[in-house]
């Protein structure tokens, strides 16, 4: 990748950012082509099969972040999102990073997590003993039930067996759950989790003489967690009034909050996943299923908790950590057949799974930075606003030109709202005629 070609990306128009990003060889020609004739859309055909009673596609903006540095590597990141200043504020934010480093990643074995949960056993002790002492017959009866992806080096791998008991004192009764850790390769794997847990029920019934009542995977998946961190020296964080020092500190406290206050830490968490989920989407992954494992993650002490950490190494610089539970795939569902995922895994060099987690965590960890920094400092509303202003041009009905003439001076005016967006436009309209 020739980065020469994306300096000043966010100033390009429109058509020259695409031809920059074929010249710097992020994309192909004929993806420049698709996106130059503005035929990224879902066709109706494939989409009426995706999903039930289709009557047409709902888009959102895609666009890529740039000054990504990942273990090393350059990238342009994709992300789908519809929310201002996101974009901006990850590409900000890759830069102060890129200048120090960027980030570095580890990534654990990739397990996903089949559960089938027993009703009625007799004898709970007795039961998960006999699990046990049958480990490695389950797991063979699960392999047999998708041998594909055992032929590809994965399948069910190891197991555990979990008593479930009421802390809550509603008479709920205790339950017993067996956990299959599962490599489902490239895949996300729900089908093949899914598949492999209906199959072993009958045998554990057998077993604890118990009845099977769920046997699905589970969102949260504790064996396949991506972390990233970064440091970045004290001098480069310097901002308008503000000193390095006196931000590096700043964005440590504000994390502190978030780590004793789940007021804050929601907020905090949720400016983590605008990053995070963009990528998701793009990628054509479920954005569902990570949100609902991450936020559990984030509630793993018994509080609901910041997800990243932020603290200060002994030179002084600021040092970044953020962990993610991401069971993401790069093959199956909308992966291979919308259009727009296709072009998000190209763009992105076309990564394997653990390579995908390990761009999404670092996202993750960007977008925090960036919201904190700003928090901490000059407020949140000023880049947001300033953004935010195009879209109030757009809904007050400015076209072409005019939708940056009317948010260049809605950003200067006391009041940023939509009624003076429409009297803005109006008056450049009527200059315009005269």
């Amino acid at each position: 990748m020739d980065t020469t070609y994306l300096k000043k990306f966010y100033k390009k128009k429109h058509d020259d950012k695409i031809n920059a990003l074929f010249l710097a060889d992020v994309i192909s020609k004929q993806e420049k082509d698709v996106l130059l004739n503005r035929t990224l859309e879902l066709d109706s055909d494939t989409a009426n099969h995706m999903i039930e009673n289709y009557v047409g596609n709902y888009s959102m903006p895609l666009g890529v972040a740039m000054n990504y540095i990942i273990d090393q590597e350059e990238l342009v990141v994709p992300m789908a999102i519809e929310e201002p200043s996101v974009i901006a504020a990850s590409s900000f934010a890759a830069k102060i990073i890129g200048s120090a480093g960027g980030f570095k990643t580890t990534v654990t074995g990739r397990m996903m997590i089949g559960q089938l949960t027993l009703k009625a056993v007799p004898n709970l002790e007795v039961a998960e003993q006999k699990i046990k002492e049958a480990k490695k017959d389950i797991l063979s009866r699960a392999n047999e039930a998708h041998p594909s992806i055992v032929k590809r080096g994965g399948g069910a791998k190891n197991l555990e067996v979990r008593i479930l008991t009421d802390d809550t004192n509603n008479n709920i009764p205790t339950y017993l759950s067996v956990h299959v850790h599962i490599s489902t390769q490239e895949a996300m794997g729900a089908n093949i989790v899914n598949t492999m847990m209906e199959s072993i029920a009958p045998y554990l019934e057998e077993l604890t003489q118990g009845k099977a009542l769920l046997r699905i995977l589970t969102n949260y998946a504790t064996e396949c967690l991506a972390t990233s961190t970064c440091v970045i020296p004290a001098h480069k964080l310097k901002t308008g009034e503000f000193s390095g020092e006196e931000v590096r500190d700043r964005i440590i406290e504000a994390t502190q909050i978030a780590t004793i206050d789940p007021y804050r830490a929601v907020t905090h968490n949720k400016g983590i996943m605008n990053g995070v989920d963009a990528v998701v989407l793009a990628s054509g992954n479920d954005w569902r299923a990570i949100e609902a494992g991450v936020h559990a993650y984030a509630s793993r002490s018994g509080q609901y908790r910041s997800l990243t950490s932020w603290t200060k190494n002994d030179a002084g610089d600021l040092v970044g950590e953020l962990t993610l539970p991401l069971p993401v795939g790069t093959v199956g569902g909308s992966i291979s057949i919308h259009p727009g995922a296709k072009l998000a895994h190209s763009i992105m060099g076309h990564p394997n799974a653990p390579k995908l987690e390990r761009i999404i965590v670092s996202v993750g960890l960007a977008q925090n930075f960036a919201a904190v920094r700003a928090l901490v400092t000059e407020g949140i509303q000023k880049g947001h606003m300033g953004l935010h202003a195009r879209s109030l041009a757009i809904s007050a009905g400015a076209k072409g030109d005019h939708i940056q003439q009317v948010a260049d001076i809605l950003k200067h005016s006391k009041h940023k709202n939509l009624q003076r967006a429409k009297n803005i436009l109006l008056n450049i309209l009527e200059e315009f005629e005269k």
